[in-house]
This record gives C-alpha cells, structure tokens and sequence, in this order.
C-alpha cells in the first residue's frame, strides 16, 4: 500500500524519532532503576521478616536503615540518590547474608530443612557443582551400553 503521508512528512517524524531517542533511553533506564529498588526493598523485607530473629540487632538496624534511606530516595526523582542509596543496602544485605549463613553452620536446619552445616546451592551460580568432589578418584570409567534385551 502506498503511504499517505509527504517526503517531508517522513522526514520530520524520522528526525523526532531521532531527537527523542535520548530522553526515550533515559526514561527507560530510569523505570529499570526504579524497579530494580522496588524489587530490592521487597527481598529485603522479605528476608528481615524470615530470618529477622536469627541476625544480629546491630546487623538487622543497619540493614533497616538503608532500606529506609532505599525507600525515601524512591520518593524522589534522583536516579542517582536511588542507584546509590541501592547499592548502599546491597552491602549491607551481603552482610546480612553472612550472620544468617553463620548462625546456619553451627549444626541448626538451615531454611530448607537440612542441617545448617551442609554445603548449599551456590545461589551466584559460580561455582561449579563438582567443586566438592575429589579430582584423585582414578576408578571413574566412562562406557556406553547397550541393552540387548529386546
């Protein structure tokens, strides 16, 4: 089908699509930001409700006050406040993460159920799963097989 509009028509929507292109990447990244913190502030939460007994006070106020420095920053409209008040809270939940892994290791069932002193899943995805096997096992032989039952 042939287009309604003029050259120049086209050409101008071309050249605002171009200049708005910016402001476009900058509200996007900027919504990102936000959800990103949104997401952030509900995990924290959501872990200080969960294992909010089994950390430290002095760990629990500092993550509690970055989370409320996380909450306050996304009133406002400084991505900038936000991705640092963001990364703030990030070092304090590593923290927080640790006194929980810690209190697990002394032998009580960690969050599923299993003793605390068992290796769990590296939640980074890191780390090979095979990491705890020992590499001097020389009687591992790989077979095929066929099954001549049929």
């Amino acid at each position: 089908g042939a287009s309604t509009l003029s050259d120049d028509e086209v050409n101008r929507m071309v050249n605002d699509a171009e200049k708005f292109a910016e402001t476009d990447k900058e509200k996007r990244e900027a919504v990102d930001v936000r959800n990103q913190a949104d997401s952030m502030v509900y995990q924290t939460e959501k872990q200080l409700t969960e294992f909010g007994d089994k950390v430290p006070a002095d760990v629990k106020e500092k993550v509690e006050g970055k989370l409320n420095d996380l909450k306050t920053s996304l009133q406002g409209e400084n991505i900038a406040a936000i991705k640092e008040a963001q990364e703030a809270l990030q070092q304090e939940v590593v923290s927080l993460g640790q006194a929980i892994y810690s209190q697990g290791e002394g032998g009580a069932p960690g969050p599923d159920g299993q003793p605390g002193a068992q290796p769990g899943p590296d939640p980074t995805g890191t780390e090979s799963s095979k990491s705890d096997m020992k590499g001097d096992d020389d009687n591992v032989v790989d077979a095929e097989f066929e099954d001549k039952s049929e």
